[in-house]
């Protein structure tokens, strides 16, 4: 499996390879749309990006959880959750590459 991560940096360069942006124009670009990303998620909106997949945020319960090692009961909070749900042309796309 590859080890290299995609970077915001990799995104802006794509950008500029791309549409022809500077490179500040097109890192500013990439700043802006993660920026609009993350301020929906925040605000608890759905994000949907077309042949992409869906960003949301689940509301979790407070519950019971348990120290595996020790078996003593341990409160975990509620708390909100990212969730992905990757549409199925990414899936498929995805799955084509794990075979060759």
């Amino acid at each position: 499996m590859a080890e290299k991560t995609l970077t915001r940096m990799d995104l802006a360069d794509a950008v500029h390879n791309e549409v022809g942006l500077s490179r500040n124009d097109s890192a500013d670009l990439v700043e802006s749309v993660l920026t609009h990303l993350s301020d929906a998620l925040v605000a608890g909106e759905t994000v949907k990006v077309s042949s992409f997949g869906t960003f949301s945020v689940r509301e979790k319960a407070a519950r019971v959880g348990r120290n595996p090692k020790t078996g003593e009961e341990v409160p975990i909070h509620p708390r909100r959750v990212l969730t992905f749900r990757p549409s199925h042309l990414m899936k498929d796309r995805v799955a084509a590459g794990n075979k060759s």
